[in-house]
């Protein structure tokens, strides 16, 4: 064995004992943390994510899009888009214990940012108390071929 060769294995010795766990993996520290809770309106669906996830007093809504009770995309245009996606929005905040003035962070995704004035007109009748952070994304190709898809951040009651 050289001599490379053998500090190389005094080193890799000496480094695997130096990573040991200080604590013994029996007796892990407890978790401090917040609990997460994962929600989902209707636990036959398939689709794999959650409408809304619940970290201590936040709740992250996933992306909604303007689909109705049947899951067809409603029809009308962006404005018809964006007022059903809100209302799904505020659907999702109310079910799990919080409502559109809680909403602290908006992203939004539409297909064709031409229609952006259009949008922002229904989209701030939904916010008359104050207008959460937001930002936004021109997007090729949203989910079920909506026009806008808004995901959202808020806080609990």
């Amino acid at each position: 064995m050289s001599r490379f060769s053998q500090i190389a294995f005094f080193c890799l010795i000496a480094g695997l004992t130096a990573c040991e766990p200080a604590i013994p993996t029996s007796q892990a520290p407890p978790s401090n943390g917040p609990t997460v809770e994962y929600l989902k309106a209707d636990s036959a669906s398939l689709m794999p994510f959650s409408d809304a996830v619940r970290v201590g007093h936040m709740l992250y809504l996933s992306g909604q899009v303007g689909t109705d009770t049947t899951g067809a995309l409603v029809e009308g245009g962006i404005a018809a888009e964006t007022r059903q996606t809100m209302d799904n929005i505020q659907a999702v905040l109310e079910r799990n214990g919080s409502s559109l003035d809680e909403v602290v962070k908006c992203t939004v995704m539409i297909e064709d940012i031409a229609q952006w004035g259009e949008l922002n007109e229904i989209y701030r009748t939904y916010f008359p108390n104050h207008f959460p952070a937001r930002s936004a994304l021109g997007a090729d190709g949203l989910a079920l071929g909506a026009l806008v898809e808004i995901e959202c951040w808020a806080t609990l009651h």
